[in-house]
């Protein structure tokens, strides 16, 4: 049968044959890291295992290894005839990331100023989040290879992550000093500075990385969400179309009847609407679904994560509603074009000042209100909150709280019950003596969260899919955004959202600064609940 996956780095759906009984196979890439994965060795002609691998690697997309331990003048160990390199590679190329850095450590107390060991300890440090130590790595790196640019582009990233930032805007740039035509180096520097909002300068290093490499998909992302950002939208959507070469979203088959949506008429079409990175960019962008419908659609198909299956049910717009593991023959072959949910706002030429924000857009199911309505009974306003977000996006460590205690100034406000919506929950027991009700234990899905949120007065979160989905509810929402990479979605310097009219919008001054931002939520929560109720 056919099953939906998530594939690539943005997790968008593929289209995969699976035989009865196995496991699909789900590749994943690392940042800073190239995509060469399925590397084989080369046939045998006499040479060592070794070096059979090695040549492989050399000719492969993502065989950078061997290369950069040849470029390091004085490094008088080759990758082929050092048995620990052999096998870190091995293992680096199967994702046995743990193994491969195990393993190069082990060579590395052996020959220290291996490149070859020092890169994929660099590149496996990094993916285990060993931050600090694949920093270690890279810097041993560029003082062996005092002419080579990849040691400072891969040492930049690491810095830019333990908040280094001076640091890592000197590195891209002696990297771009070292390899002034690395379209790629350019691309990165620009991604720091619109990480510092630095955002003329960010559009520069991106335009000019588009000038030396054309066909750079990442350039042309990075311009077209810092263009997002700064709500200049008629470029930004059509340069954010690049992150669908950058990753491919379907397989599909050759000779399927099934295309790519290009903006076609829709007039008696059927369109496959596909899922595409996280789940709050799904609950952010269904709300295009009536729209798809209304150019004309015959039938449209929604695919989406079995957690929001019955959130989505009902939804304006769609026809038939799949989760990603429903079985799915004939699916390509039943429908005349497919799309990704996020190149909706392209093909719907949306500006700033045009964005569907019609809320409520998606609905609680009134039956699991019933249900769970006595978990919130109680008198006083009611309060939910979200304090962390995924562990695994690549921006976590800035846009979760630390931890709970940050939020402990709200507790003082008179008036209010809070709820805790954490999911997962917290590893450790929420302390007995807050004023914070754990519903954590009757989320199972989002159409549970959307019905416990509806009977909510406001919710309070991190940048995470629990306040888009109480943006689309309509439930009024505190969002809380780190000054380091706050999504583009949420604009430059706005304490509103267009996205969604009742969300209201609490930035970090600087990087790391929850303090200042707690203040003014503080202030503003105290107001609010001396004020009329809604």
């Amino acid at each position: 049968m056919l099953v939906l996956q998530l594939q690539g780095r943005g997790g968008m759906a593929c289209l995969q044959r699976r035989r009865p009984g196995t496991q699909g196979q789900g590749g994943r890439h690392d940042e800073g890291q190239e995509q060469g994965c399925g590397v084989t060795a080369a046939g045998g002609h006499g040479d060592s295992p070794g070096k059979e691998w090695v040549l492989a690697l050399e000719g492969a997309p993502g065989g950078r290894f061997a290369r950069l331990a040849r470029r390091g003048a004085g490094l008088t160990i080759p990758g082929m005839d050092n048995p620990f390199l052999t096998r870190a590679e091995m293992l680096f190329f199967q994702a046995r990331h743990a193994d491969a850095l195990r393993t190069a450590r082990m060579g590395l107390a052996l020959f220290p100023d291996d490149a070859g060991l020092l890169e994929i300890a660099g590149h496996c440090a990094a993916v285990l989040d060993e931050v600090d130590a694949a920093e270690a790595c890279w810097a041993r790196l560029a003082a062996l290879c005092p002419d080579a640019a990849e040691p400072r582009n891969e040492r930049a990233i690491l810095l830019g992550r333990l908040g280094r930032v001076e640091e890592a805007e000197a590195e891209y740039r002696a990297a771009i000093e070292r390899a002034p035509g690395w379209a790629s180096a350019h691309s990165n520097l620009g991604t720091l500075l619109a990480d510092l909002a630095r955002d003329g300068e960010a559009e520069a290093c991106f335009r000019h990385a588009l000038a030396l490499d054309p066909d750079s998909a990442v350039a042309a992302k990075n311009l077209g969400q810092l263009l997002l950002a700064l709500g200049r939208f008629d470029e930004g959507w059509a340069l954010h179309e690049s992150r669908l070469r950058e990753t491919p979203p379907v397989s599909v088959p050759a000779g399927a009847p099934c295309r790519f949506w290009q903006g076609e008429p829709l007039a008696g079409k059927s369109v496959l609407v596909l899922p595409e990175q996280g789940l709050g960019d799904e609950i952010q962008f269904s709300r295009y679904l009536p729209w798809l419908k209304a150019q004309g659609a015959a039938r449209v198909t929604l695919v989406c994560r079995g957690a929001q299956k019955a959130l989505f049910a009902g939804l304006a717009g769609v026809d038939r509603l799949l989760g990603l593991e429903d079985e799915a023959d004939g699916l390509l072959e039943a429908h005349d074009y497919w799309t990704v949910l996020l190149s909706l706002p392209f093909r719907a030429a949306t500006r700033a000042d045009s964005i569907p924000a019609q809320v409520p857009y998606l609905h609680p199911d009134p039956q699991r209100q019933a249900a769970l309505a006595p978990r919130l009974a109680g008198a006083g306003r009611k309060v939910g909150l979200v304090w962390q977000g995924n562990p695994a996006h690549s921006n976590d460590r800035d846009r979760s709280l630390p931890d709970l205690s940050i939020l402990a100034p709200l507790w003082a406000v008179p008036g209010l019950r809070f709820f805790s919506l954490q999911v997962p929950a917290p590893a450790q027991a929420l302390p007995g003596n807050l004023p914070l009700t754990d519903l954590a234990p009757h989320l199972h899905d989002f159409a549970d969260t959307a019905a416990l949120l509806a009977g909510l007065d406001l919710l309070i979160s991190v940048d995470t899919s629990c306040a888009h989905l109480a943006g689309a509810l309509g439930v009024p929402c505190w969002l809380l955004l780190p000054a380091w990479r706050s999504d583009w979605r949420w604009l430059r310097e706005r304490g509103d959202s267009p996205w969604y009219p009742r969300t209201r919008l609490f930035r970090q001054p600087r990087r790391g600064e929850w303090g200042a931002v707690v203040a003014d939520l503080g202030r503003a929560l105290a107001e609010w609940a001396a004020g009329p109720s809604a």
